[in-house]
């Protein structure tokens, strides 16, 4: 569990969540990575049955491979925390509320699992 209270502090140090008490939350859930580390999951399933859908339209993975005929140059972007770059608006924070055994926290961000978040984010790096 020391992993956990880690990773807690990472978030709130770089100002991603904050201790909060919502009448929304969600379970936490770790995954273990291929490196042996864990990942920590947020289990927003009920929420996202609740959200109405963006339908902001994806792109097909074949046209992303068209698009790569007679490149030359190939370059990695990182956006493993490009959610949270991304500010949830002031009123659906408390939607963000997850729990643990440390206490209650909320995002300030976007977080990973929220059903529009890859639509959202998309749309925005457009």
């Amino acid at each position: 569990m020391q992993e956990l209270s880690n990773q807690l502090q990472e978030l709130a140090d770089r100002g991603f969540i904050r201790p909060r008490t919502s009448p929304w939350e969600a379970p936490v859930l770790f995954i273990k990575k291929k490196d042996g580390s864990f990942r920590m999951c947020i289990d927003y399933r009920e929420l996202n049955k609740l959200t109405v859908k963006n339908r902001y339209p994806l792109p097909r993975i074949d046209d992303l491979f068209d698009q790569l005929q007679g490149s030359s140059v190939y370059s990695k972007i990182n956006l493993r925390l490009g959610y949270h770059q991304l500010r949830v608006r002031n009123e659906d924070i408390p939607k963000t509320a997850f729990r643990t055994r440390y206490g209650h926290y909320e995002f300030q961000v976007m977080p990973f699992g929220f059903t529009n978040a890859p639509s959202v984010f998309m749309d925005l790096t457009r």
